[in-house]
């Protein structure tokens, strides 16, 4: 039997801006965490960058107190991510509970996260909340929604909660409706100790503060504890809950609590992110299953420039690396930009936060190249290499086969938009699968595409043309064997690493031309003439011309033999003859950048 009955621990889930952070800010209000007066919008995203942007980069765990039917309940709840570069987040939030209310927009109904977010929630066996949430709002239509969510999620429409975030209207229901129907935490509180990392991060005084849900037995200040993956032993200083800040408590926890500590843990690389913490004195046979490494789907490489040195920045990832540890770092050089780190992210926006991050908190200048996806090639001598970037890809006479990731893309757009979609999915090389009706102004593709053509521009792209109401989410399925090239890029007879690229080899010449002509208007003129050029291997497919500034070196002849002109004309092709063999081009950061535009 479980401890204590009245625990709550739940969730929250929904697709990009359907507003789960707003309804968190609501449920803190409406339990008494916080008042009219201590509010502040986004009260769980601590981050300037959540706010700036609107949206939720890392999970918040909290806890707040509800009186239900004369009983006192404790929620435990998390406020998840809702972009799908953030899904390793809400799947490490889903293992911590037992319960997800799975947020749904009255005006933009059933989207593609919506529909992945439920997937990892049946998965992961959780009860399930539908809440159909900004029902004040003039174009919503709350009613229709509930039916969407019945006949596509399998959710029955009688048990969806209608709510306001923004007014706080239905919130009182909402809070009832927790108590009610989830159920009440599973474990023992005398087995043994048994309490799973959800996450951590990093303080400059106390160390790594470790968030934790205990699974079984009892945590007390003063035990000793083991980390059952590293075998590492720590003593906790304080424990403590989110009440919605961190508030220290000397009550021992027992299971079903959800909390934090603090053991004199010094770095983020001795805590992994789903081991199990144990009694060190009675320690359990068996870890709990924990999580799945993340698998960082694009990297790209950052180095140094400006006033920043390749040790600043080394110090400024290493920093980062602690508060975000799903981001991968390792040394690299390059020809053209010396030395920097070969980054991997979880995603496009997981990289453009980095980045910012890194700008903002450590205040370093970068130039970044152009991203590109995990490749697996087959040698001839039946072995597999995974790379990460053209440059290490093997000599092309080792190689028996290239193989690209493949994601399932799950694609959610009005009907109106099915051909362009189509259209844009087929230019991308995409295969399709099959289509699904959800409503008269909506369907559901599912297509097979290529990771390289999807990470850049697609969902721009997918938003203009649906105006705004297409939404896509995506996993990668496999890896596919495919006619692929690379191809590089040589400015000034000077293969450049960072700007080479790998493409299909039906789409490799109008890749390069459009690569070059965006190089040409991206890279300064200089006093010599710059050749851009594709190739792959020898052979060049493309070629554009950076003409040369100009000098009117005759200027100063007035009238006299035309001999004196040609003289000075001469001695100026030789000057700059030398200039080309000696002289080097500077390539500005939008340069990098241009390889990734697909050129439709």
């Amino acid at each position: 039997m479980p401890t204590n009955v009245h625990i709550r621990n739940f969730c929250i889930i929904a697709h990009i801006d359907h507003g789960k952070s707003t309804l968190a800010d609501r449920m803190l209000m409406g339990t008494g965490a916080m008042t009219e007066r201590t509010r502040r919008e986004q009260t769980l995203d601590d981050m300037d960058l959540e706010r700036e942007r609107g949206i939720t980069i890392k999970a918040s765990a909290v806890s707040v107190e509800h009186t239900f039917r004369g009983e006192l309940y404790e929620l435990n709840f998390i406020d998840t991510p809702g972009h799908v570069d953030f899904h390793y987040e809400v799947s490490r939030a889903l293992a911590a509970c037992e319960g997800a209310l799975l947020v749904v927009d009255a005006t933009q109904g059933v989207e593609a996260q919506t529909v992945a977010n439920l997937y990892k929630a049946v998965e992961a066996d959780l009860h399930l909340i539908p809440v159909i949430n900004k029902i004040d709002l003039p174009s919503a239509m709350p009613e229709d929604v509930a039916l969407q969510v019945e006949s596509v999620l399998g959710l029955d429409a009688n048990d969806c909660v209608f709510t306001s975030a923004k007014t706080g209207q239905g919130v009182p229901e909402l809070l009832d409706a927790i108590c009610e129907r989830f159920p009440p935490p599973r474990g023992d509180a005398d087995a043994k100790t048994q309490a799973l990392i959800f996450d951590a991060k990093y303080d400059d005084y106390r160390g790594v503060i470790v968030y934790f849900r205990l699974m079984n037995g009892r945590l007390t200040v003063g035990d000793r504890i083991r980390m059952m993956r590293k075998g590492r032993v720590y003593t906790i200083t304080e424990l403590g809950k989110f009440k919605p800040k961190m508030l220290a408590m000397d009550d021992p926890m027992e299971a079903g609590d959800v909390g934090y500590m603090v053991a004199a843990i010094k770095t983020l690389d001795d805590v992994n992110i789903g081991d199990t913490i144990t009694s060190d004195i009675h320690p359990a046979s068996e870890p709990l299953a924990g999580y799945r490494e993340p698998q960082p789907m694009v990297y790209c490489d950052f180095y140094p420039t400006g006033d920043t040195q390749f040790e600043d920045l080394r110090d400024a990832m290493a920093r980062l690396h602690l508060n975000d540890a799903s981001f991968t770092h390792e040394p690299t050089s390059s020809e053209a930009l010396g030395f920097g780190f070969r980054c991997g992210f979880l995603g496009m926006l997981h990289m453009d936060i980095i980045q910012e991050r890194l700008e903002r908190e450590s205040n370093v200048t970068i130039v970044q190249t152009a991203p590109t996806v995990t490749y697996e090639v087959d040698l001839r001598d039946k072995t597999t290499r995974r790379i990460t970037t053209p440059a290490d890809l093997p000599d092309p006479t080792l190689i028996q086969d290239i193989k690209e990731p493949i994601v399932r893309a799950e694609i959610i757009t009005p009907t109106r938009s099915i051909g362009d979609i189509m259209k844009l999915c087929e230019q991308r090389r995409g295969t399709f699968k099959d289509q699904k009706f959800v409503s008269e102004e909506r369907q559901i593709l599912h297509y097979d595409l290529p990771l390289a053509e999807i990470i850049y521009d697609f969902f721009d792209k997918l938003k203009s043309i649906t105006s705004g109401y297409g939404t896509v989410d995506y996993e990668v399925d496999t890896f596919r064997a495919d006619d692929l090239v690379k191809m590089d890029i040589l400015v000034n007879g000077s293969k450049v690493d960072a700007l080479s690229v790998i493409v299909h080899r039906s789409k490799a010449e109008y890749r390069g031309r459009i690569l070059l002509k965006r190089l040409k208007e991206e890279i300064d003129r200089h006093l010599f003439e710059i050749p851009l050029q594709a190739a792959i291997g020898g052979k060049i497919i493309a070629r554009e011309t950076i003409k040369s500034v100009g000098k009117n070196v005759t200027a100063k002849c007035y009238g006299g033999d035309v001999s004196r002109k040609r003289k000075l004309l001469e001695k100026q092709k030789e000057g700059k003859k030398r200039m080309k063999r000696v002289g080097t081009v500077d390539i500005p950061q939008e340069a990098f950048m241009s390889v990734l535009d697909p050129g439709e």
